[in-house]
Formats: C-alpha cells, structure tokens, sequence
C-alpha cells in the first residue's frame, strides 16, 4: 500500500572540503577525482593569471582551454596571491576549516611560506595534508624539480616503452602525473578513514601527510619487473607492440592500413583463435602453454598477421567475437565520444561553458571517472570555472570578510 520513491543520489565525499592549491595536472587531477565524488573543491589560483593549464594546447573563444574546463569541474576558483603575507594570511585561515589540502609545489615551497603541515596542523589537526611531488618529501632527490617526463623515466616506464634499438618512446599524455594525482585521491580516501579510526582511540591528531611521488606512482604500475631481475637477473627491454612474455597479445595489420589489437594469450583462448584463423597445425603441445608458445612468438604473430592482413577490422573483430577471443580497435579522439558502448556506459559527459548572454554558452565533451559507483555514483555537476569567478563568496562566506575588506586586498592584487 505504499509507493517507493526514487532515493536521492548521494555522493560519497560530500561534506568534505578540499583546499587545492596544486597547478597543471597531477594536483588538479586529484582535487577533479575528488570533486567528482562529491567533495567540495576551492581551487586557490594566481591573480590574473590562474592556472597555466588555462591556456595549454587548445584554448576556445573566451580564451581557456577544453582540457581546464574537464580537469576543474566541479570546483570554486578563487584567486589569492600566495606570495604576499596577506595570501598566506588568508590561506591559513581557510586552512582551518578544511578536510584536505592538495598542494603540488616543490618540497620545501609551502615550509617558506609558513603554511606546512607544522604550521598548519596548530589549528587543524585533522588536515589531510597531500603533497605531491617528482621524488617526494624526503630522500637524497627530494629538493630536485621533477616533471611527468623525467619522472617516467626513474619509474622505469620509458625503459622498457618502445621499439628495440630506437629511442624510449613517451605516450602522448602526462600519464605519470595522472598516475600521481590518482594515488594521492586514494590516499585522501584512506586518510579519511584513518582520521575517523584515529578518532575512536583518542587521538589528537586524526590528520595526517600523504606523501606522493610521482616516479613511484610509476614505479607502482611496473608489474614484475623488480622481483623478475632480483631472482633471476632479468631486465625487462622495449618490445614494441607487444608485452614481455606473454604470447600472443601484439597489434596485427587490417585492410585499409588499419590495426587491430589481439590478445589471445589465455590457453584456451589461444587454441580458440587458431582454429578461427584455420591455423589448427599451431595447436599442440609445443602450443599447450604461455611457455610453450613465447618460444613460437615469431611463428605466431606472423600467422595472425597473415590472416588479419585479409581482412577489414570490422570483419576480424565480428570474427573474434564469435570465438569469444578479446580483440579490438585502436580508438581515436572522434572514437571514443562516438561509441555506443562509451555513451551506454556514462563515460561520455557534456558540460555547457557560460551563458549565450555572456556571449558563450557552448558545450565540451569530458570523459566521465570511473569506478562507476552503483549506490553513491559520482557527477558533473559544472565546468571548469572562470578565473577567480568565486573570490568573493568563498572569502565573506567563510572567513567574513566585508567589502571594505575585499576591495582594499583587491587594490593590493592580493586578490582578484
């Protein structure tokens, strides 16, 4: 006799309030994930000038980038001028009433301005304080600046990415400084946790530093490598297209200089691929497994390619899909926000820039996040906002500052 009701959606970080002060990517990154799951992100720029990552590659008519208006969804932009006493000033007060503090800036840089964890933690022992860094806090490489790029490097990723006797090959997007920003959200995440449990005995401090480097956030995706060359003296190399080891995954050659990638190195799996492709003579016990069949690499490949070669990639994914044999493109830009799969799954979202009255109102396409949360699911709630468009409300709402206040840290370029 009674009628359910849709449950309210509820995200699983709201009421929690994240102070970032990270520029380019690996700190925005993490404020993004964190936003996107319901935290509340104020975002601390530069006067004037804001993020860089306003103005890199691409930039629309209003003069900000797509990539800024994906990467700061969700968030409050605020512009404070951290290099002068009254920002700092300021800073630490906001400090005060906030969960999480991001900050990306070299070691040492936020010790010089008074606002380390030291400083902070005297009026706010339950800070997650997250830094994020090239090589961390601490260690002989601390004080060294240190890039995606470079950090790739020392992580390992650059050695064995590539083609042999060619240079080591970078994918084209700062994955190491993505891979930073999502270690530091799930240390935020087990920070929180670790507050609350640190609570229940009595702690004072419930707050801690979540320390991230970014060559270990590298270092952390390096599968085997590490304990393959300490037992049994193996460095991984550059294998190109395919993985170390593991027989067959490569990317094999269509119809109309298209590609497709296989992987159909599960034993079962194997011996399903070889009977589509009419290769039943590679089935047997010199193909029973892994082991056997990294031997045979050469011999294998060649005969995929031979076959995948007739075909288009619609025709060998059609095929391989009867087979239940993995198999698929290599998507593009224009792929991905086409594909029905994609779109079906929320992956797809659509953010509208300002107002047709302000002369824009235009939408950008931005990758949903993922996990994909079935009972507290995670949102888009707006795009990336205008440099210092919420300055004002954040500074007299939190702090109580009244005009007179902002106009005179205004006519300093404290603010803007």
């Amino acid at each position: 006799n009674s009628t359910s009701q849709p449950t309210p959606s509820v995200r699983p970080l709201e009421g929690i309030r994240v102070l970032e002060l990270g520029q380019l990517v690996a700190g925005p990154f993490c404020g993004s994930i964190l936003g996107y799951y319901g935290a509340e992100v104020i975002k601390v720029e530069p006067p004037k000038v804001g993020d860089p990552l306003r103005t890199w590659r691409q930039v629309d008519h209003d003069g900000v980038s797509p990539w800024f208006r994906s990467i700061g969804r969700n968030k409050k932009s605020i512009c404070i001028d951290l290099r002068t006493d009254e920002g700092r000033s300021l800073i630490k007060r906001l400090a005060q009433k906030a969960d999480v503090l991001i900050e990306n800036f070299k070691p040492g840089t936020m010790e010089k301005w008074g606002l380390g964890p030291d400083d902070l933690y005297a009026t706010n022992p339950s800070l997650i304080f997250t830094r994020i860094s090239g090589y961390g806090q601490t260690g002989p490489y601390a004080s060294r600046p240190g890039f995606a790029s470079v950090c790739e490097g020392m992580g390992g990723l650059r050695y064995v990415n590539g083609i042999p006797g060619l240079p080591p090959v970078r994918p084209n997007i700062s994955l190491g400084d993505s891979l930073a920003g999502m270690h530091a959200a799930l240390g935020v995440c087990l920070s929180l946790i670790g507050r609350n449990k640190l609570g229940q005995v009595g702690q004072n401090k419930t707050g801690q530093v979540v320390d991230v480097a970014i060559y270990e956030s590298v270092l952390n995706m390096m599968e085997s490598i590490i304990p393959e060359y300490d037992r049994k003296g193996v460095i991984r190399e550059m294998s190109g297209s395919t993985v170390t080891g593991v027989v067959p995954t490569n990317t094999y050659p269509c119809k109309d200089n298209a590609w497709v990638i296989i992987g159909g190195n599960g034993d079962s799996i194997y011996k399903r691929l070889m009977t589509m492709i009419g290769r039943e003579d590679l089935i047997g016990p010199e193909y029973e497994t892994n082991a056997d069949r990294v031997k045979k690499q050469e011999e294998i490949d060649g005969a995929i390619a031979e076959w995948t070669a007739k075909h288009t990639p619609d025709d060998v994914l059609e095929k391989l899909a009867r087979a239940s044999v993995p198999a698929g493109k290599i998507y593009s830009a224009k792929d991905l926000v086409e594909d029905k799969h994609i779109i079906a799954r929320g992956m797809i979202e659509e953010v509208t820039v300002g107002t047709e009255e302000d002369g824009r109102g235009w939408h950008i396409k931005i990758p949903g996040m993922s996990p994909v949360l079935h009972g507290t699911p995670g949102s888009t709630q707006w795009a990336g906002p205008d440099l210092g468009q919420d300055t004002v409300e954040v500074l007299s709402d939190e702090l109580g500052l009244g005009q007179e206040e902002l106009d005179g840290l205004r006519s300093k370029g404290v603010i803007n």
